[in-house]
């Protein structure tokens, strides 16, 4: 006999968790990816708990997601908002000056 279909619809908050880890990894790198790959985990959770019949589990599990989207999406913006900065004050500039002196200090 199949597990009853639940009356509601739960969010499995995939589509974000996957496009927020991709842009934290352009953004921010690893101290962004990595809350999102938990929240992609989580997302994964959700589906496959209500295929097994577990309502509180997979509503559990959406929550979770849903955390962890937004955390890795405040990095997100605290990376871009970094980048921002550091493009703005030169950064970019010097690392390039910093990185033609050192290939000259080569013998």
């Amino acid at each position: 006999m199949p597990p009853p279909v639940p009356s509601q619809s739960i969010p499995n908050y995939m589509v974000w968790s996957i496009l927020i880890t991709v842009a934290s990894l352009c953004l921010c790198c690893i101290v962004g990816t990595i809350p999102g790959i938990v929240a992609i985990v989580y997302s994964s959770q959700v589906n496959s708990k209500l295929n097994a019949g577990d309502l509180a589990g997979a509503t559990q599990a959406s929550s979770n997601a849903k955390l962890w989207c937004w955390i890795t999406t405040g990095l997100c913006i605290l990376g871009l908002l970094l980048n921002i900065v550091w493009v703005a004050t030169g950064g970019a500039a010097q690392y390039m000056e910093m990185m033609q002196q050192l290939q000259q200090a080569q013998p």
